[in-house]
């Protein structure tokens, strides 16, 4: 009975341990250049994480990288060129497929 007990919490760790890092996102900031309603991708301008008073959301780095919002969900509104863009998103494959959008320029908890 204590071996079996043992087993089954052995294995219900291991799935965790490697069921977490699968389950992690990773997450993009920066300026929207352009989203194409259509296909519902996104494209913007990264920010790095070095904030001053001039750039509270970071500075631009110059890298473009595009997102494919088809699944989705989108907070603050459709995207338009210019927004700061929060991005949460899993690659499969050569992909980047949005799991979360939050429009940062419309949901802005910073100007109040």
């Amino acid at each position: 009975m204590r071996t079996r007990i043992l087993c089954c919490l052995t294995a219900l760790i291991l799935t965790v341990c490697f069921a977490l890092p699968v389950m992690a996102a990773s997450v993009a900031q920066g300026k929207c250049v352009s989203y194409d309603d259509a296909k519902k991708v996104v494209v913007i301008e990264e920010f790095d994480t070095k904030f001053t008073k001039e750039h509270k959301y970071g500075q631009p780095t110059g890298k473009q990288a595009s997102f494919d919002l088809s699944e989705a969900l989108v907070g603050g509104g459709t995207p338009k060129a210019g927004d700061v863009l929060r991005i949460a998103y899993n690659e499969k494959g050569d992909k980047k497929m949005a799991t979360k959008v939050m429009n940062v320029t419309k949901t802005d908890i910073m100007r109040k």
